[in-house]
């Protein structure tokens, strides 16, 4: 049979099959329609209404541009990188470019190219008329091309003379200013109830922005709850880290949202017995027989979502908020049921991840962020930045330095000229090493200088030394290659296309704070503020407890979470360990640190070395004798012995709101501290909460009170001092004598004169032994 004679069978066939199924199936009615069938649901949900969007813009400043960027002949491109929440897209996207050209180039000729993650958008011409003068132009940049992450690079092609051009000239540049933006119209996406997304849509860490998770409880909620909830904010902060994160708390109602359009995830704690009213329908949120984790729309925002962190108990609700942030990775669906959440091996002091180890050397490669960061290239490269966190209380007096062990590779110069490698720290020059032409790879053995570091200590006097650089510090390598890149004479050009050079540090290069001892004076804000101390020696705070008020307002909650989700960014690990608690009687006799929340318990107001004390009758302030100790600006009062001896007493009334974080140490154990967060009303925590979350006032935060008003921040050290940590007993002696040079030089000279007369006793004796020998 033919070919095309089994093509006519099969047509027949399919047209008898047709016609067969069209007679059998049922004619519609006059005034009735067909019911189609049923269409399987999509993977994701679909709408056809039209999503919610929203222009949002990102200024160069806020993209990590601190300052403008300087385009030169010789460099002459930079990149500015920004990302994209997962669940949003973007419609649109323009680049609103600011800058501004040298006088002196060519116009028309001159121009600035821009490519969106590897693809040109456009030519910005630079015209006569933008010569010398700043200038704004708008380009429209592809949605289509951008992802999660993206990269906006901008090419500068400079001209200044049509023949025999230099391009290191000076005249070649073209200013980049930092208010340049890029302006994106963000579009939520319908998502679906699923938590093998999470922490989406509650958090994603390509947002850069502050992270804003609005909580809900039942009113009055127990210690048990709060707990569970503080073990999730922290969990949260974690992830924020930088970003900061502000958690807006109420009682038995959901936030409001302004239209049905809004986009707002929230968090709900609930058990069996104490939920919010909204879920008092046991039809539609049913009791639960374990600790439970669901994800649901918002009744009045369909694109919102809710977590709901649902248990039997005050236990299921601490172990289901331990399981989100341990076990996300196991979470799928719209519900889960945990069975077991266990703790396999304890934290041990200083292991804070975000802190590096200070048991062993420790190599680049643990240190760095993203891929490719200790590599550049150009002629002029950037510089390679390194950040390495450590514990505010490292006692490195009297030590040599700090071993830094750095491999480094580059493209080898043409000649031996001034190529070098600078290494600064924290902006500190260290050394500058040749870069020499037959060696493109080297290794140095360099050791970091060893400083006081005076943001630990709040006064003039060496109470303990670190490093310089501190708790955070950045490390920088700058390679600085000469070379000749272009020449002209007058009758003869000559035009050299410089070499693509390269540099590299090894990854395997190390830095290592192993051997130091843990010593810090205190009280001192500033090390609770930058790195969480002494909270965070734990990294799950196992060894703090919060003591908090018996009746919180949503207020006081919230400065709770947000307190301890600073602790967690600055540690890098959630506060699994973290008690609370409302009796202080019991509290304080515990061998822990203690955050106080609320006023301050009366048995410490009579402490003579209180500095602040706030009620609701009236504000007390004590201030040492002869100084007004620590500004805003934190500058130091005179270090004299018994400056900060409390001797001046104010007290005043007022209705402005203030607060005050407090530090001290702990009545009962001499190695422990209190740091307390004061206010009255729910003004005074706003403040906190906005002193909290800025960085630019917690670095004003020092000493041991620091008073929060709508001004600012005014921080002071007044009362004795005390010491956190262990010396071996002939540091700590040595240490206690280098404060007072006066007794060491009395000590040393008694101690030559008793060592020069027991040598001439020991030479007497040994003199008359052998004259009554020889006798």
């Amino acid at each position: 049979m033919s070919r095309l004679s089994k093509k006519a069978i099969f047509a027949s066939l399919a047209l008898m099959t047709f016609a067969s199924q069209l007679m059998s199936a049922p004619l519609p009615l006059p005034g009735n329609s067909p019911v189609p069938a049923p269409l399987p649901k999509p993977a994701f949900a679909q709408t056809d209404q039209v999503l919610p969007s929203w222009p949002v813009t990102y200024s160069f400043e806020q993209l990590g541009r601190a300052t403008d960027t300087l385009l030169l002949g010789i460099n002459s491109s930079d990149v500015v990188e920004f990302s994209l929440r997962r669940d949003r897209i973007a419609s649109d996207a323009s680049l609103q470019l600011e800058y501004t050209p040298s006088p002196a180039l060519i116009p028309t000729l001159s121009h600035i190219r821009v490519y969106l993650n590897d693809v040109l958008m456009g030519v910005l011409p630079i015209e006569k008329d933008h010569l010398g003068r700043k200038t704004t132009q708008k380009m429209a940049l592809d949605p289509r091309l951008v992802s999660d992450f993206n990269r906006v690079r901008l090419e500068f092609v400079g001209h200044y003379t049509d023949i025999c051009e230099d391009p290191a000239n000076n005249t070649l540049w073209v200013n980049i200013s930092r208010g340049s933006g890029i302006t994106l119209q963000e579009q939520a996406l319908s998502l679906q109830n699923d938590l093998a997304f999470f922490p989406l849509p509650f958090f994603d860490p390509r947002n850069n922005s502050k992270l804003e998770l609005p909580f809900v409880f039942a009113a009055n909620p127990t210690l048990g709850e709060q707990k569970a909830a503080a073990i999730l904010a922290s969990y949260f902060g974690s992830q924020s880290n930088w970003r900061g994160a502000s958690f807006p708390v109420s009682f038995d109602s959901l936030p409001g949202v302004q239209n049905k359009d809004a986009v707002q995830p929230t968090v709900v704690f609930a058990t069996n017995d104490h939920r919010p009213a909204f879920m008092s329908d046991l039809e539609k949120f049913p009791a639960v027989t374990a600790p439970v984790v669901e994800m649901i729309n918002h009744p009045d925002a369909p694109y919102s979502k809710i977590l709901l962190v649902m248990g039997r108990n005050e236990e299921d609700l601490t172990t289901a908020a331990k399981a989100l942030a341990l076990g996300g990775n196991l979470l799928r669906g719209s519900r889960v049921t945990i069975d077991k959440v266990q703790e396999l091996q304890p934290r041990k002091p200083y292991d804070a991840p975000a802190w590096m180890r200070t048991d062993r050397p420790v190599r680049f490669a643990e240190l760095i962020t993203y891929p490719q960061q200790l590599q550049v290239s150009g002629l002029q490269p950037r510089p390679i930045t390194l950040d390495v966190n450590l514990p505010p209380d490292l006692f490195v007096w009297r030590n040599q330095g700090i071993p830094l062990r750095t491999q480094y590779r580059y493209t080898a110069p043409s000649a031996n000229d001034d190529s070098r490698l600078n290494i600064s720290l924290n902006d500190q020059f260290i050394t500058s090493l040749p870069l020499l032409r037959k060696d493109t790879s080297n290794l140095e053995e360099l050791r970091l200088a060893v400083l006081s570091n005076d943001t630990a200590n709040v006064n003039d006097k060496l109470i303990v030394p670190s490093l310089k650089i501190g708790d955070r510090n950045r490390l920088r390598f700058d390679f600085n290659f000469a070379s000749t890149v272009g020449s002209s004479q007058r009758d003869r050009c000559q035009t050299i296309l410089p070499a693509n050079t390269q540099a590299i540090i090894d990854e395997d290069s190390t830095i290592d704070m192993s051997g130091y001892h843990h010593y810090i004076s205190m009280p001192d804000l500033k090390a609770f503020v930058r790195s969480g101390f002494p909270f965070s020696r734990m990294a799950d705070m196992s060894e703090s407890i919060v003591v908090v008020p018996g009746n919180p307002t949503p207020t006081q909650i919230s400065t709770l979470l947000e307190a301890v989700s600073g602790i967690s960014a600055r540690s890098g690990y959630p506060a699994f360990g973290v008690r609370l608690s409302n009796d202080w009687a019991a509290a304080s006799k515990e061998d822990v640190d203690l955050l106080l929340l609320g006023e301050m318990a009366p048995e410490l107001r009579d402490n003579p070395d209180l500095s602040v004390l706030l009620q609701r009758q009236h504000d007390m302030l004590v201030q040492p004798y002869g100084t007004t100790g620590i500004d805003a600006n934190n500058r130091r009062g005179p270090s004299t012995d018994g400056r900060n001896i409390p001797a001046n007493r104010t007290e005043v009334t007022a209705q402005a709101p203030i607060a005050a974080m407090l530090g001290m140490q702990s009545p009962t154990h001499n190695q422990r501290s209190i740091v307390a967060l004061l206010g009255n009303e729910d003004a005074d925590y706003n403040l906190l909460r906005e002193a909290m979350g800025d960085s630019g006032k917690l670095d004003a935060v020092a000493g041991s009170v620091a008073l929060v008003r709508s001004s600012g921040v005014y921080s002071q050290l007044v009362g004795d001092q005390y010491f956190v940590g262990n010396l071996p007993w002939y540091l700590l002696l040595w240490y206690q004598l280098s404060e007072h040079p006066v007794l060491l030089a009395v000590l040393a000279v008694v101690s030559v004169l008793l060592s020069a007369f027991l040598l001439w006793r020991a030479l007497s004796w040994a003199a008359n032994r052998r004259l009554h020998k020889d006798d």
